[in-house]
């Protein structure tokens, strides 16, 4: 297995333990190739890699007809230069045609892009792909589940879209910890006062947020959602029934995210409170950790709200 820290490198290593069994992959860059980690790659399997220049339309499209002669194109870049320049190719010519193909986008979220700013934070992602019929959306939370994500997305027929970060992700799982087919991960369960759900790169400070309300004798279960408009909510459902007062935590807009995911199930399947802490406003330019305390992300803050809610 090929060694990884961040979420780009955890795609790139993936790609490459996999390509050695699986021929039929293959890798398409907008001029990416350093951005997601993969020149090992492209020097590996140079006729399994197709540079397109920096033209993600074009590059969408050349994944669509690759995969139309029955290979399985991964696309790396950036998420907003995917989902925002090339969203009517990603629609058109990948999702209405049911095309198997891979994208992986990294910078995602406020703390994606946080020395860039706002030209590079993608936190529109979730709510442009989720309006996409066909797709298949995954959220993983740290390096190991990208790994794991990246094979998963393999034996998903369709189009799959992955959300990655920058590469100063909190490692959360353990290695070779398998991403949840059920598309959620119950990680503690100290009460049912609320249940936490989260995804992405925040769900350590809600796990460490859990920490703190538990201190203060609020006793939370914390779930991690790793699938998005799944087909099969089932799991996910059996949590939201421990309590009548759900939280969503996301690292995108508050709109078309895991907010929107779990007040749809909330709405259609088992009524209950849904409080979003999201971002609301554009996001600037800073380093993650204070830029994540700035934005409402701090464990403290998200306890507070918590409390807030529940009149503690």
């Amino acid at each position: 297995m090929t060694e990884y820290k961040g979420t780009r490198e955890a795609f790139a290593a993936a790609l490459l333990d996999m390509a050695e069994e699986k021929k039929d992959i293959v890798m398409v860059s907008s001029d990416s190739v350093k951005a997601m980690r993969a020149v090992p790659f492209a020097d590996k399997y140079p006729d399994r890699y197709l540079e397109c220049g920096i033209a993600e339309q074009g590059a969408v499209d050349a994944a669509a007809g690759i995969a139309s002669a029955g290979l399985v194109p991964y696309v790396g870049t950036y998420c907003g230069f995917l989902t925002m320049r090339a969203a009517e190719q990603m629609r058109t010519f990948v999702g209405y045609t049911k095309m198997n193909v891979k994208f992986v986008g990294v910078n995602a979220g406020l703390l994606g892009g946080e020395r860039e700013g706002v030209t590079h934070q993608f936190y529109e992602d979730l709510a442009i792909v989720s309006a996409f019929p066909n797709y298949t959306i995954f959220t993983p939370a740290d390096p190991e589940q990208m790994y794991e994500a990246v094979k998963a997305a393999y034996d998903v027929e369709g189009p799959v879209y992955i959300r990655g970060g920058s590469g100063r992700e909190v490692d959360v799982y353990e290695k070779g910890a398998p991403f949840a087919a059920s598309g959620i991960t119950v990680w503690k369960e100290y009460g049912d006062d609320a249940v936490l759900f989260s995804n992405g790169f925040v769900l350590d400070r809600v796990l460490a947020a859990a920490e703190l309300l538990k201190e203060d004798g609020v006793n939370v279960t914390v779930a991690d959602i790793n699938i998005l408009y799944g087909k099969d909510p089932s799991e996910i459902l059996k949590v939201m029934a421990k309590s009548d007062q759900l939280f969503a935590i996301e690292d995108h807009n508050i709109n078309g995210g895991l907010g929107s995911y779990i007040s749809r199930l909330a709405t259609e399947c088992k009524p209950a409170f849904v409080t979003r802490i999201a971002l609301t406003t554009y996001g600037e330019s800073g380093p993650a950790k204070e830029l994540a305390d700035a934005y409402g992300f701090s464990p403290e803050a998200i306890a507070a709200k918590v409390k807030e809610k529940l009149g503690k």
